[in-house]
């Protein structure tokens, strides 16, 4: 506002000038008037128009409490609970607290900007990120140290906040832009998660996106062979002396949702989300097939050792099988393509021979 009052007066000192030079005549000294009133009113209007502009500018600045720099700074994003987030435009530094996000991140490109992780990103894929990364735990980080990395953009699952407190609320609060993701679902909402991973760090993730739908595409495709429904029960869990009961995946999970890709009965279908049998109870749903994603214990081992499942249709059948690498089907990314195939081919060895592993 001051730069444009000072426009307006050398104007109006440059038209006085004209009147004293050139008083000769009243003919003249009218020309003089004129022209000088002429030139003053053409600055007072260019002046009163930019003022006007840039009252115009400051007023919106102030109702939305950020300066025009500090908004060509950043862009909008739709995370995949359809919540718009306020995203730094350039993403240099980032800190992953979700296994599941880093490894996209890493299939990204974009490693070399992961300035911090969860331990179990650094426990499974230490040899891809930074040396000597610092680490935090996801469910209960110290936000003091994440406020003074000065990230760029946090990325954390539901996952932190199993407790019901948000783990990361100091750091929102002092300005840390979190993309929280609740876990998915359904294999639409690996897609999202991937989706937005992508759009919220600028770099395109089309390629991943295209890994999960051109195999889902394959996988039920292939899935016309079946003739012979199976019943599977999906476990995170296997039954021990001192732990008895068991995870199962059950309807509303993207588990139930490959499973009914590829042509399978999930015999936990009937509850939601994870579901916590005791074992007379899972021994009662006698599948066909058992799928374990226990990253601790052989499901193989635990079962055939164990007279109580001699007599389930798993054991007959010789159909118990542990995935090869458990973390495909627990991190849900691009990379739960993997688990799929194997799970598909345990299953349906014949039906699915032909379908390949994008990753392999």
């Amino acid at each position: 506002m001051e730069r444009t009052k000072r426009m307006v007066v050398p104007a109006l000192l440059v038209a006085a000038a004209a009147l004293a030079a050139c008083g000769q005549g009243s003919t003249d000294t009218t020309q003089a008037t004129a022209a000088a009133t002429e030139s003053s009113t053409a600055a007072a209007t260019e002046a009163s128009t930019e003022a006007s502009t840039a009252a115009s500018t400051e007023a919106a600045a102030e109702a939305t409490g950020e300066t025009t720099e500090e908004a060509a700074g950043t862009k909008e994003v739709t995370t995949p609970d359809g919540e718009t987030l306020e995203v730094p435009e350039s993403v240099d530094a980032i800190v992953s607290m979700a296994p599941s996000a880093t490894r996209v991140l890493i299939d990204l490109g974009l490693s070399d900007k992961i300035v911090a992780c969860d331990t179990y990103s650094e426990q499974y894929y230490g040899d891809q990120l930074p040396a000597d990364i610092p680490t935090f735990d996801m469910m209960s980080p110290d936000n003091e140290q994440l406020i003074a990395l000065d990230p760029d953009i946090l990325f954390a699952t539901g996952m932190s906040n199993a407790g019901g407190n948000d783990a990361y609320e100091t750091a929102r609060e002092n300005g840390v832009c979190i993309a929280q993701m609740a876990t998915p679902s359904s294999l639409q909402g690996i897609v999202d998660d991937v989706t937005f991973i992508g759009e919220a760090t600028g770099t395109d993730a089309s390629s991943l996106v295209q890994d999960l739908t051109d195999t889902e595409s394959a996988l039920q495709t292939a899935a016309a062979g079946v003739t012979d429904k199976k019943s599977v029960l999906v476990i995170a869990s296997t039954p021990t002396a001192d732990y008895p009961d068991i995870y199962a995946a059950g309807k509303d999970t993207y588990i139930d949702d490959i499973l009914t890709l590829i042509g399978a009965e999930n015999v936990a279908g009937d509850s939601s989300g994870w579901v916590s049998y005791s074992e007379e109870a899972a021994i009662a749903l006698n599948p066909d097939v058992i799928i374990s994603s226990d990253t601790y214990n052989d499901a193989v081992e635990a079962f055939s050792s164990n007279d109580a499942w001699k007599d389930v249709s798993a054991l007959q059948n010789d159909a118990v099988f542990t995935l090869t690498d458990a973390n495909e089907l627990n991190q849900p990314n691009n990379h739960t393509v993997s688990a799929m195939v194997e799970m598909a081919k345990d299953i349906y060895p014949d039906v699915f021979a032909d379908v390949s592993d994008p990753y392999q």
